[in-house]
C-alpha cells in the first residue's frame, strides 16, 4: 500500500481576507494530485503546532469556505527572536515542542500562511529540519519576493470605500478629514487606497512629511474654491522631525504623547494652523475583516494550487509568489531576508504627483 502523504496547515500572525480560500486551494489541489493524502490543520497558528492541538481535515472541510473571511483554523502571533528562535512570553525556546508535533504526526510538509514576520519564523522551522512551504498573506503587501499578497486588494477596496464615503461629509461641513489606514512601516495600502478614492494628500512611511507642506496643499485647494481636503495617512507615517529619531526615541515620544496615534496629533496641529475643523476616521481592523474580494479569492487559490505542486514535487523551503503577473517560486531564505518597502521611484507615486496629490514633502 502506498504511504500516505501528511500535510500540516498553519495560518499565523494577523488574519486577513483570503486565508480560507488559500487553505481550500492547497487542499483541493493536493486531493486532485495525490491519491492518498491527509491534512492536519493547526489551531490558532503556531500554538497548535506547539501544543499538538489540531483538526484532522477531510475533503468536505475544503468546501464552502472560498467566500469566508478570517481563518477556519484560527490564528495568533507568536514571539520570536529574529534569526534565532521562536519563544514564549518568558523567552523559552519552543522549537523542541513544535518539532515534536511535526514528528509525532509524521508530517511530510508544513504549509505556513502568514505575513512578513511569519516568513521569518517559518525559515526557523525550515532551519530546524521541517519541510516548509509558505504562502504570502498580509494587507500590508510588504513581503519580499512577491508583487502582491492575498488580503491586500481586499483591504484596498475597504480603505477606498471608507474614503469614498468621507467625501460627502467633508464637503458638507468644509472640513479636513484624515483617514488612518493600516500598513505598518510600508505605504502600499495607503497609496493605493488614497489614489483609488481621490485623496488630496497621502502620507506614507517612506516619505517623511512636513506640516508646512501639508498646509500648503490645503491652502492651494482653498484658493481653487475647494472647501475641504482629505488626507490618507498610513499608520506608520512619520514627520521629517521624527524621521531623524532613533526607534527608541520614537517609542518614547509616542508614549509621552497626549494623542493616541500620529493621525490625531496631525489633525490637532492642522486645525490650529489652518483654522479649519479637522476630523479623524480610523477604520482599523475593519480593513482586515469580511469576505475576500474576487481578486483575492483567485490569487489565494492560485497560491494554494502552486503550493500543492511544490509539495507534490518535493520542492520544499520555498514561498509561492507572484512577479509580473506570473506565479513564481521564491526561496524562503530570500523571502524572509528583508521587508518590501514602497520604492520612491514607484510608478504609482509618480502618477499621484502627476495629478496633484501631495505627499507632504
Amino acid at each position: 500500500m502506498k504511504r500516505c502523504t501528511r500535510i500540516g496547515l498553519v495560518t499565523s500572525g494577523g488574519d486577513c481576507q483570503g486565508l480560507n480560500a488559500a487553505i481550500r486551494g492547497v487542499g483541493k489541489a493536493l486531493i486532485e494530485r495525490i491519491d492518498n493524502v491527509e491534512f492536519y490543520g493547526m489551531y490558532d497558528g503556531y500554538r497548535g503546532l506547539i501544543e499538538c492541538d489540531y483538526k484532522y481535515m477531510d475533503a468536505l472541510d475544503f468546501s464552502g469556505i472560498l467566500l469566508d473571511g478570517g481563518t477556519m483554523l484560527g490564528t495568533s502571533r507568536q514571539p520570536y527572536v529574529p534569526g534565532t528562535a521562536i519563544v514564549d512570553e518568558e523567552g523559552n525556546d519552543l522549537m523542541p515542542a513544535m518539532m515534536n508535533t511535526y514528528n509525532r504526526l509524521n508530517l511530510d510538509c508544513l504549509v505556513v500562511m502568514g505575513g512578513n514576520g511569519t516568513q521569518k519564523s517559518a525559515k526557523l522551522l525550515m532551519d530546524a529540519g521541517m519541510n516548509i512551504i509558505t504562502l504570502p498573506k498580509t494587507i500590508d503587501n510588504d513581503i519580499w519576493g512577491t508583487d502582491t499578497t492575498f488580503g491586500f486588494q481586499s483591504a484596498i477596496d475597504i480603505g477606498s470605500n471608507v474614503i469614498d464615503y468621507i467625501h460627502s461629509t467633508a464637503q458638507s461641513h468644509g472640513r479636513i478629514f484624515l483617514v488612518e489606514l493600516m500598513g505598518r512601516d510600508a505605504g502600499w495600502l495607503a497609496l493605493n487606497a488614497g489614489i483609488g478614492s481621490g485623496a488630496d494628500v497621502i502620507l506614507i512611511p517612506e516619505i517623511p512629511y512636513s506640516i508646512p507642506k501639508i498646509v500648503e496643499a490645503i491652502e492651494r485647494r482653498k484658493k481653487m474654491g475647494k472647501n475641504c481636503s482629505i488626507i490618507a495617512v498610513a499608520e506608520g507615517a512619520v514627520s521629517v522631525d521624527d524621521a531623524i529619531l532613533t526607534e527608541e526615541e520614537r517609542r518614547q515620544a509616542r508614549k509621552n504623547s497626549t494623542h493616541s496615534t500620529i493621525t490625531y496629533k496631525l489633525a490637532s496641529e492642522l486645525e490650529k494652523i489652518t483654522g479649519q475643523e479637522a476630523r479623524v476616521t480610523v477604520p482599523g481592523h475593519y480593513q482586515r475583516g469580511g469576505p475576500p474580494c474576487p481578486y483575492d479569492r483567485v490569487l489565494a487559490t492560485q497560491f494554494g494550487a502552486a503550493a500543492a505542486e511544490l509539495i507534490a514535487t518535493k520542492q520544499y523551503g520555498n514561498m509561492v509568489g507572484m512577479q509580473g503577473g506570473k506565479i513564481v517560486t521564491v526561496p524562503l531564505v530570500d523571502a524572509a531576508s528583508r521587508t518590501k518597502f514602497l520604492p520612491l521611484d514607484n510608478d504609482l507615486i509618480k502618477t499621484a504627483r502627476d495629478i496633484g496629490i501631495s505627499f507632504g514633502d
